[in-house]
């Protein structure tokens, strides 16, 4: 009896064994298939996949493109300015088989490599780039992923920049900015229309000049427009041909009086800025050092005292017509000093 109740667990324990198992793979996955933990051939396609009890393990891998939302990642641009940017990344699964063995996560390795690339572009790129040129900073942070992503069997799609955040103080720089540069332009498109105003007031002159009548009638124009308004404002029309005579009849001679008064004017203001030299001058002689070295002193001498020494040595002229033996004596200036000492030693002789 007891043989027959091990022999039917035998058998049923054998059917258990020997019974195929059935998975079934849907239309956007692949399965792979790990026989004793290695890959069994090719990936599976969508529908049945018949599997090996004990021995054959499915895995399920999503070929889907896949969303993956990069967290905000701060960093300082080129031009030394605090951004805080964040993206997002779309990528599919190629190849499962590598995706499965080659990393042991493949979405959370991408995430990580998403935000390493996203700090790297960050700090390559200038505020101008990172607010106006995304397309560009897009396509080079997804060549960034391209790179270690192939050899994962993962295909990225695209990637785009979501948003930049900015300090407040950045933002209002940059809204002063935007403000003086709109009140610029602003101003040129005035100017502009004052400008070409001009022109057409100046051709409608010269045509008013050409035709007097022209000019009554752009005045009666103008009180019609003033009396379709309702407003207390009185209009007294002034005839231009009264002002036109009046002018004609100004006494010549004012024209005159205004030269004469001008050139008055002008005389004064030379008068003025010769005075003024001529100040300035004496003021600099009067600061300028003395040039001139001080004139040594002359002792006084009694000039008539000495001829009279002269003339008692002399002989006097005889009475028979004899010449006057006297000796000549040179003309000498006083102011010499060796004719000072020669006048002192004949005053000695004498005295």
């Amino acid at each position: 009896m007891l043989g027959v109740d091990i022999a039917i667990a035998v058998v049923v324990l054998g059917g258990l064994i020997g019974r195929p198992r059935f998975r079934i793979v849907r239309q956007f996955e692949r399965g792979v298939v790990f026989r004793w933990g290695r890959v069994l051939g090719r990936p599976r396609e969508a529908g049945i996949a018949v599997l090996r009890p004990f021995s054959d393990r499915l895995v399920r891998v999503n070929t889907q493109i896949i969303t993956a939302p990069v967290p905000a990642q701060e960093g300082i641009t080129r031009d030394n300015v605090t951004v805080r940017v964040d993206a997002v990344v779309y990528y599919r699964v190629l190849d499962p088989v590598r995706a499965l063995v080659e990393v042991q996560d493949y979405t959370f390795a991408m995430i990580q490599v998403a935000q390493t690339s996203l700090r790297s572009i960050i700090g390559k790129s200038e505020l101008d780039d990172l607010l106006s040129n995304r397309e560009q900073l897009n396509q080079g942070l997804a060549v960034l992923l391209e790179s270690p992503a192939v050899g994962w069997g993962i295909h990225i799609d695209r990637v785009e920049i979501k948003d930049v955040a900015l300090p407040e103080s950045m933002k209002r720089t940059m809204a002063r900015q935007a403000e003086a540069d709109r009140e610029r332009r602003a101003r040129i498109i005035t100017a502009d229309g004052e400008l070409q105003a001009s022109k057409k007031l100046a051709q409608a002159a010269d045509v008013m000049a050409d035709s007097p009548a022209a000019l009554q009638l752009r005045l009666l124009q103008t009180m019609v427009e003033v009396a379709s308004e309702k407003s207390s404002t009185v209009i007294l029309p002034f005839p231009v041909e009264l002002l036109r005579f009046l002018e004609r009849s100004a006494p010549p001679h004012a024209a005159q009086a205004a030269e004469a008064q001008a050139a008055a004017q002008r005389a004064a203001t030379r008068v003025e800025l010769s005075a003024a030299e001529e100040a300035k001058q004496l003021a600099a002689l009067e600061d300028a050092p003395a040039a001139i070295a001080p004139t040594p002193e002359i002792p006084d001498v009694d000039v008539a005292a000495a001829e009279h020494a002269i003339d008692t040595e002399a002989e006097p002229e005889t009475a028979d017509g004899a010449s006057d033996t006297r000796p000549s004596i040179p003309d000498t200036k006083i102011s010499d000093a060796s004719g000072d000492q020669q006048l002192d030693a004949k005053l000695g002789r004498t005295s």
